[in-house]
C-alpha cells in the first residue's frame, strides 16, 4: 500500500470542516486528512508537527486569515500547495493569495465531490516529483472512519461481513467514563460479560466534560440479559458519580443498529451528561435511571419575568432572607425539570449576581470589594459542575453583600443619632400627608437642612425615601389584600390615584394591575 497525501483542513466553522471531511472517502483516492484547525496560529503549529502535503484553507477566519497564512507557508514550507475555499463575496479577496503561491480555489457554494477530487488531482500535479504517490487501488474504509462519519450524523456504507467481524453482537450503547477509572472499570466489565466487545468514540473533547472518554459497546442479547450491562455497572459502581461530583460512567439507552450511533449520540448521550448538573450526586446515570420529570417554566422566561423581579425588590428594601429564598425557590423549581439549559441557567444566575450589585451602587450600598469580587463570582459560576456548587456560590455572595449593606448603614448612622428617629417617624407616618416642611417642624429643623442632613446621612432623599417606603407597602397589600388599587393608593399615603400609578411603576417598572396580576399568574403556576 502507498503512502497517502496528506491534508490539513483549516476553517472557522465546524460544519464547513466536518463537510469537507465526509465529501468524498478520502483514503480510496490516495488521500487522508490529517488534521483540522480553526484559524492561521491553529493551522502553524500543526503543518510543523504533521507536515501535511496539501493544506486546503478558509480565506475569511480570526486570529489569523488564510492571506497571512499561505504567505507564511510558502516562506516557511514552500512545497506544500495551498487550495483556498472561498465565498463569493471574498473572491477579489482571494485573488491576493494567488500572488502568495495558491495551488487552486473552490468557491463554497460549489463545493461538491467532483470538483474537490478534480481540484485535488490537479493540485497533486504541482508537488515535487520525490513526494508523488501511485494511485491507491486497495483501500478499506475503516471502523474509525465509519464512526467518525456516524456521529457527525453522515450516511455511510457498511459492509455487512465487516460489521459483522467489527460487532458481532446484537445490541449497542454509548458510555462514557472518567479516564482515572476507565481502564479499571473496561477490564473488570470485559471479566464479567463474555459476549461483549468495546470499541473508543473518535469524537473532540465533550464540553464541560474533558476527562470523559466515549465508547460504543457491543453487547450480546438474550432473554435473561435485557440489562445487563447496566446491572454490572450498578455492581461495579452503585453511583455513576463520585462524591466531588467527578463521572465514573454514564450510559445511553440501547439501540440495535449501528446506523442509529449518531442520532443516539447527539439526542440522548450528550443530553444524559448535562442532566447531571441538576440531578442528585450520588445518580445512576441512565436513561432508565432518571427521575420523574416536571415540566416547568423555562429558566429565562420565569426568572425575568417573576423571581428576579421579585429578588430585586426585596433587595431594595433590604430584605435579603426573603430576597434570597425567592431564588432559593426558583432553583429548586428548575432542579426538578432536569433538562434545563445549563448555560442559559447559569447565564441568568450571573446575570443576576451582576443586576443586585449594580442596584447596591444605585442605593450607595456597594462596596469597592464587592465590585472586585464580582468577576470571580462569575468565573465560579461558569466553572461550576452541578447547581450545589452555585447555591454554595450564592450563599457566600448574600454574605458579603449582608456585610457591605451592614458596613454602609453604619456609616449612614454612626454619630447620628437623630437619622434612626426620622426613618422610624417615616414608617410609623407614611399613610399620612408628610411633607419635609412638616417633618421639619416636628423635629425642631430647618427644612433646607434637614434636606442635606438627610441626604448626606441615608443612601437616597428624603422624597426617594418616603415613596419607596409607601410603594414597599402598597406591594404588601397588593399581593395579600383584595383592596381595589385605588383603595390601596390611599392607605399608602397617595390621595391622587393617577400619582400612585405613576410613582408605583417609576419604582418596579410595571403598574400595580401589572404588578397583581404577575404575582397570582405565578402563585397558581407554583401551585399547579
Amino acid at each position: 500500500m502507498s503512502e497517502l497525501y496528506r491534508v490539513l483542513v483549516v476553517d472557522d466553522e465546524l460544519l464547513v470542516r466536518q463537510g469537507v471531511k465526509h465529501i468524498l472517502n478520502w483514503e480510496q483516492h490516495g488521500f487522508c486528512i490529517v488534521g483540522e484547525a480553526s484559524n492561521g496560529k491553529e493551522a502553524l503549529e500543526m503543518i510543523a508537527e504533521l507536515s501535511p502535503h496539501i493544506v486546503l484553507t478558509d480565506v475569511v477566519m480570526p486570529v489569523m486569515d488564510g492571506e497571512e497564512l499561505t504567505r507564511l507557508i510558502k516562506h516557511s514550507w514552500p512545497d506544500i500547495e495551498v487550495i483556498v475555499l472561498s465565498s463569493f463575496s471574498e473572491f477579489d479577496y482571494v485573488r491576493s493569495t494567488f500572488q502568495s503561491g495558491v495551488s487552486d480555489y473552490i468557491l463554497k457554494p460549489h463545493l461538491e465531490t467532483k470538483m474537490l477530487l478534480s481540484v485535488l488531482e490537479r493540485t497533486v500535479e504541482r508537488l515535487p516529483a520525490g513526494l508523488k504517490r501511485k494511485p491507491q487501488a486497495d483501500y478499506t474504509i475503516t471502523l474509525n472512519q465509519v464512526l467518525e462519519k456516524l456521529i457527525d450524523r453522515y450516511e455511510v456504507e457498511i459492509d455487512q461481513t465487516m460489521l459483522a467481524e467489527w460487532f458481532p453482537y446484537q445490541k449497542y450503547y454509548i458510555m462514557g467514563t472518567a479516564v482515572d477509572e476507565g481502564e479499571q472499570l473496561l477490564e473488570s466489565l470485559q471479566a464479567l460479560i463474555s459476549e461483549m466487545t468495546l470499541y473508543p468514540l473518535p469524537v473532540n473533547s465533550i464540553p464541560r466534560h474533558p476527562e470523559l472518554r466515549t465508547y460504543v459497546v457491543n453487547i450480546g442479547q438474550n432473554a435473561e440479559a435485557e440489562n445487563i450491562l447496566l446491572s454490572k455497572l450498578k455492581l461495579l459502581y452503585p453511583s455513576s458519580v463520585t462524591d466531588s461530583g467527578d463521572f465514573v460512567w454514564a450510559l445511553s439507552g440501547p439501540f440495535h443498529s449501528l446506523d442509529q450511533l449518531g442520532g443516539t449520540f447527539h439526542r440522548s448521550f450528550l443530553p444524559l451528561l448535562s442532566y447531571r448538573f441538576f440531578l442528585p450526586v450520588p445518580m445512576v446515570l441512565a436513561p432508565s435511571e432518571l427521575p420523574h420529570f416536571e415540566k416547568v417554566i423555562r429558566a429565562s422566561a420565569s426568572l425575568n419575568d417573576t423571581a428576579l423581579h421579585a429578588l430585586m425588590e426585596h433587595i431594595r428594601r433590604l430584605q435579603l432572607e426573603e430576597g434570597f429564598g425567592v431564588l432559593y425557590q426558583f432553583i429548586a423549581q428548575q432542579s426538578k425539570s432536569y433538562n434545563t439549559d445549563v448555560f442559559e441557567f447559569k447565564s441568568l444566575i450571573g446575570n443576576l449576581i451582576f443586576n443586585v450589585i449594580q442596584l447596591l451602587g444605585t442605593m450607595n450600598m456597594s462596596s469597592d470589594a464587592l465590585n472586585e469580587a464580582k468577576y470571580s463570582y462569575f468565573k465560579a459560576i461558569e466553572e461550576a459542575g452541578h447547581v450545589t456548587d452555585i447555591i454554595t456560590l450564592l450563599e457566600q455572595f448574600r454574605t458579603q453583600i449582608d456585610r457591605s449593606i451592614h458596613e454602609a448603614t453604619s456609616s449612614f448612622h454612626d454619630g447620628n443619632p437623630n437619622m434612626k428617629l426620622l426613618l422610624d417617624y417615616i414608617d410609623k407616618n407614611y399613610t399620612e400627608p408628610i411633607t419635609l416642611t412638616e417633618m421639619a417642624k416636628q423635629f425642631h429643623f430647618n427644612p433646607s437642612y434637614l434636606s442635606s442632613f438627610f441626604a448626606a446621612h441615608h443612601h437616597e432623599g428624603f422624597k426617594e425615601h418616603l415613596n419607596r417606603v409607601r410603594i414597599d407597602k402598597a406591594a404588601d397589600l397588593l399581593r395579600g389584600s383584595d383592596h381595589s388599587i385605588s383603595e390601596i393608593g390611599s392607605m399608602v399615603g397617595y390621595a391622587d390615584h393617577s400619582y400612585f400609578c405613576k410613582v408605583f411603576k417609576k419604582n418596579t417598572g410595571i403598574s400595580p394591575s401589572q404588578y397583581r396580576r404577575q404575582y397570582y399568574t405565578r402563585v397558581e403556576k407554583e401551585q399547579g
